[in-house]
């Protein structure tokens, strides 16, 4: 290599280095809300670019049921969705409504499982929220969202979840992947989920709710990269807010 090209390579990477700095920078105060807010009219024509592109989307954790969805969400706390559908077909041929999930027992549930992180905890928290299923609910997955707040191992994430795709309720699910897209693009800065959660309440068009929190999740799974968010694909890269983002405007 000359020493031409070495010296080229030096300076791009001198170059390289302050911006991968001031995007950082950026990234780590829209992690806090501090992104600017979208306007109505912006945010209407983000969620019409998402419908045009994915009319129906979907959510990817397998299932069979509104007990097994649970179930699967409950397992996918601090797991990625593709682990826990290698794990779930097992289980759930074994057990699809919370009678049989409590006859299977909390060791065999774990056996099933233990390939998904946190897999004691969670077989522990299956067997519970199944025996509460049928003590308090007849075996069935309520449809009210202070009752499945209360089973074990079931947050409000989860609960959202639940009620968006087994009852088609317009809830909005925070993950990490919403939390970041809310903040950094501008839909709906805030300092926790919740807050991104009421906001995107008030700001999302009817017409789009029941969708909503699908096309942000995918959007920050596929293309809204934590680390290297993929601009340069992004539809809607002119709305976003995000100064840090690695295409011009």
């Amino acid at each position: 290599m000359s020493r031409k090209t070495t010296s080229a390579r030096r300076k791009a990477g001198k170059k390289s280095k302050p911006l991968r700095k001031a995007r950082a920078g950026a990234g780590n105060k829209a992690a806090y809300g501090a992104t600017p807010p979208l306007r109505p009219n912006e945010i209407e024509e983000v969620f019409r670019r998402f419908h045009a592109a994915n009319p129906t989307p979907r959510g990817e954790l397998e299932h069979i049921n509104p007990f097994t969805l649970l179930v699967a969400v409950v397992l996918s706390a601090q797991a990625t969705d593709a682990g826990v559908n290698k794990a779930t077909p097992a289980l759930f041929a074994a057990a699809d409504t919370p009678e049989k999930m409590v006859r299977l027992g909390e060791e065999k549930v774990r056996d099933l499982i233990k390939t998904i992180g946190l897999f004691r905890t969670k077989a522990r928290n299956v067997i519970a929220l199944s025996q509460k299923l049928i003590a308090e609910h007849g075996g069935v997955v309520p449809r009210i969202h202070e009752a499945l707040e209360s089973l074990p191992g079931v947050g409000r994430k989860t609960a959202n979840v639940v009620l968006n795709i087994a009852f088609g309720e317009p809830t909005i699910a925070v993950d990490t992947h919403v939390f970041r897209v809310g903040n950094r693009t501008g839909l709906a800065p805030g300092k926790t989920p919740l807050e991104v959660e009421t906001r995107l309440g008030q700001v999302i068009p009817d017409r789009y709710r029941l969708h909503a929190h699908h096309w942000l999740i995918l959007h920050g799974r596929y293309t809204c990269l934590a680390r290297k968010p993929l601009c340069e694909r992004c539809i809607i890269a002119d709305l976003c807010r995000w100064p840090g983002k690695t295409v011009a405007a």
